[in-house]
């Protein structure tokens, strides 16, 4: 071999190792507290949730919605859930709604990149039809549940039928649920295809009420005692005082404790297969920690918690680790929410989108990596109408003032209480400023009108309960109604040759038109397609 091709070889083999792609895990945890780690004073074992804190960079302003489904939507698409009609209520069992299959979803992306791509754990973004699977979204394997609160033991059902499958198969797997997802996990990682990288998300159910843990835990937090401090929510607050259970701490830090354990056998596994300085870890909670009775978490010094749109239910708890990359022991102080996880995953991983709707989200990787500031160039919006039908928590804000808006409507009148706060000084919302600048109060007030118009007026609104005489199915998979029982085309549903006048017409209630714009339906100007595009998967 001459010199020449020698140095062709060499350059050529470089030239690979540089197009290599880094592996990609999103450890996403149901309900955990702000506080509820022990590296934040938690009196929870925590090391493995701990260490991809110091091993990597805590996002200390992450944002996501105040509820699962929503949070999951905005994560997936890096788009408003709000124009996607999920976010006001999480999907229950007896809902028929997803998420429309023209909206483009993050594994999609990777797997035209050439990832892999894998989902071990809970959906909850649609169930009814096979358009709204996993398996739909991009996903080449599921394992796991469709809906939430299948229990933490068999027979892993909702509503009393049975919801745990493998790619569209029932399955009746033994064990408790969180140590049966790290297993599956561990087993997909060890069984991958090592030439080409791979995409995971874990959604557990962790630590999301009913609550259940293996005895040995039960046993170590028996004594536990609760010393968790007021919420400063009123609702939550009254609701613990008057509780006449003992208090869930115990066993959510049996919960937790158990949920830490899974992570660290996936953590072990990457360690095993020597890809762990190969792989993007994300670990967050889809929203904050339930604080009320029943719930055992703790987002303090937060104020509120799950549901709720003080700090203690959208500002979650979050970490970033790449090893080589990120810095140990870092802090990212520039507000990220759930939106940028998309486009920041792809800066990282230097994949091309292939969203074809603009999102909301925002590529940080550059910020993140070299551990920068970036502004807030736009506001943030959330709401939330669960758990209570007709009461509405709203939030717009920016870096420096936030309004909270509770909206509580009945069939006779609709009373809105506005709360600012001042979140770069006053980040645990202690001070309510709405008296002081009404202006400023208005002026926001009328921005979330505006932005709660976005929603479709047949977008999923809390329903804690099913239509009169429905029942459930014996088993959620044989529910799913296959793509090919299904016509080609979304229905535009009644008054398809009036959308656009009957759209105008609604104004602030809602869109008809799915996904309008605002400059458009200010001006009458919004349209049905003449006819529905066939969607292919």
């Amino acid at each position: 071999m001459n010199f020449k091709t020698l140095l062709l070889l060499l350059l050529s083999v470089g030239s690979l190792a540089e197009e290599k792609k880094p592996n990609v895990i999103i450890f996403l945890v149901d309900d955990l507290g702000w506080a509820d780690i022990s590296l934040r004073g938690a009196p929870i074992d925590t090391p493995f949730i701990d260490s991809l804190f110091k091993e990597g960079m805590s996002l200390d302003r992450f944002y996501a919605t105040p509820i699962c489904s929503p949070t999951r939507a905005a994560l997936m698409t890096g788009r408003d859930p709000m124009r996607l009609g999920m976010s006001y209520s999480v999907v229950m069992p007896w809902m028929n709604n997803g998420i429309h299959p023209d909206e483009h979803f993050m594994p999609e992306s990777f797997q035209a990149a050439g990832y892999q791509t894998a989902m071990v754990g809970k959906w909850h973004l649609g169930h009814s039809q096979e358009t709204f699977h996993p398996n739909s979204r991009g996903f080449d394997d599921f394992y796991g549940h469709l809906h939430t609160e299948v229990g933490y033991f068999p027979p892993f059902a909702n509503q009393g039928g049975i919801d745990f499958q493998r790619n569209g198969k029932t399955i009746t797997d033994k064990g408790y649920e969180t140590f049966l997802l790290a297993a599956e996990a561990s087993r997909w990682i060890e069984n991958r295809d090592t030439e080409k990288p791979f995409f995971l998300y874990m959604p557990f159910i962790a630590p999301h009420t009913p609550l259940e843990a293996p005895e040995d835990l039960l046993i170590k937090y028996a004594n536990l005692k609760d010393l968790r401090k007021p919420t400063r929510s009123a609702s939550t607050d009254r609701i613990r005082s008057l509780s006449m259970t003992p208090s869930a701490r115990p066993i959510y830090a049996a919960v937790v404790d158990a949920l830490d354990q899974a992570i660290g056998q996936v953590l072990a596994t990457l360690e095993s297969e020597g890809i762990d300085e190969e792989t993007i870890i994300l670990f967050s909670s889809d929203n904050g920690g339930a604080t009320y009775g029943g719930g055992g978490g703790d987002n303090y010094p937060l104020r509120g918690g799950k549901g709720e749109t003080y700090e203690g239910g959208i500002k979650v708890i979050a970490a970033l680790r790449w090893k080589g990359h990120i810095a140990p022991q870092t802090n990212f102080s520039s507000i990220m929410t759930m939106m940028d996880v998309f486009p920041t995953l792809a800066g990282a991983t230097n994949i091309p989108m292939m969203n074809t709707k603009k999102i909301w989200g925002r590529d940080m990787w550059s910020a993140i990596h070299g551990s920068e500031t970036i502004p807030l160039t736009k506001e943030v919006f959330f709401a939330s109408e669960t758990p209570n039908y007709g009461q509405f928590h709203t939030t717009v804000f920016n870096e420096q003032w936030k309004l909270v808006q509770v909206i509580s409507s009945s069939l006779m009148e609709v009373n809105v209480n506005n709360q600012l706060f001042n979140i770069d000084d006053d980040p645990n919302e202690y001070n309510n400023l709405a008296a002081d600048y009404p202006k400023l109060v208005e002026l926001m007030a009328g921005k979330i009108r505006k932005w709660r118009a976005l929603h479709p007026i047949s977008g999923i609104r809390a329903q804690l309960v099913p239509p009169p005489g429905w029942r459930a199915p014996k088993d959620w998979t044989s529910y799913t109604i296959p793509i090919n029982e299904l016509q080609d085309d979304a229905s535009l549903g009644f008054g398809a040759h009036a959308h656009q006048i009957l759209d105008y017409l609604i104004k602030d209630h809602g869109r008809i038109i799915y996904d309008c714009k605002p400059t458009d339906w200010e001006r009458g100007k919004c349209k049905a397609p003449e006819k529905p595009h066939k969607h292919q998967h």
